[in-house]
C-alpha cells in the first residue's frame, strides 16, 4: 500500500514538470520589430529576420543601416543565449536579461546584451545593447512577439 502511494505521488509530482516543458516549443520563434537609434548627426536602423531557437540559442540574420554614413552599414548573424529557465520566467511575466553576439559577414564580432520585459506571455518590450567598440554602445528599444504563443495566456 505504501509503495502504491509513493508511486502515485511521484507520478503526480512529475506532471507539472512535463506540462511546463511542453509549451516551450511555442517559444521557438520570435519576431522583433525593426528598431532605430540616434548617433552623432545620423541614425542606425536595425532589422532582423525571425529569430529561431535551437539548443538554447536564438539566431537570425541582421542588417544595420547607418544614415547618412552608409559605408558603416553592415550585415551578419545574431545569436542570443536563452535557456529554458529564462523562457519560463518570461512566460510568467518576469523581465529577463540576456547576452549574445553579432558576427558581421567579414567575421568581426560584437558583444550584445539586453533585457526583455513581457507585456503578456506572447509579447513585450526589449532593449538591446550592441557594443560597437570599447567606447561606443548602440541602444535599441523595440518590441518582440513569439509566433506560437497565445497572447491571452499567462504562465502565472
Amino acid at each position: 500500500m505504501l509503495l502504491r502511494r509513493a508511486v502515485l505521488l511521484a507520478a503526480l509530482l512529475a506532471l507539472p514538470t512535463r506540462a511546463a516543458e511542453q509549451p516551450l516549443r511555442a517559444f521557438d520563434q520570435v519576431e522583433v520589430a525593426p528598431a532605430r537609434t540616434s548617433i552623432y548627426v545620423g541614425s542606425v536602423a536595425l532589422t532582423c529576420a525571425k529569430l529561431t531557437r535551437t539548443q538554447g540559442v536564438f539566431s537570425t540574420s541582421y542588417a544595420a543601416n547607418v544614415f547618412p554614413y552608409f559605408f558603416y552599414s553592415e550585415k551578419g548573424t545574431l545569436s542570443i543565449d536563452f535557456t529554458d529557465e529564462m523562457l519560463r520566467r518570461l512566460e510568467c511575466g518576469e523581465a529577463v536579461e540576456f547576452k549574445g553576439r553579432a558576427v558581421r559577414t567579414d567575421g568581426d564580432e560584437r558583444r550584445v546584451k539586453g533585457k526583455a520585459t513581457p507585456a503578456n506571455a506572447a509579447s513585450g518590450q526589449v532593449k538591446v545593447r550592441v557594443f560597437y567598440s570599447k567606447r561606443i554602445e548602440l541602444i535599441f528599444n523595440t518590441t518582440y512577439r513569439f509566433s506560437g504563443v497565445d497572447s491571452s495566456a499567462r504562465g502565472d
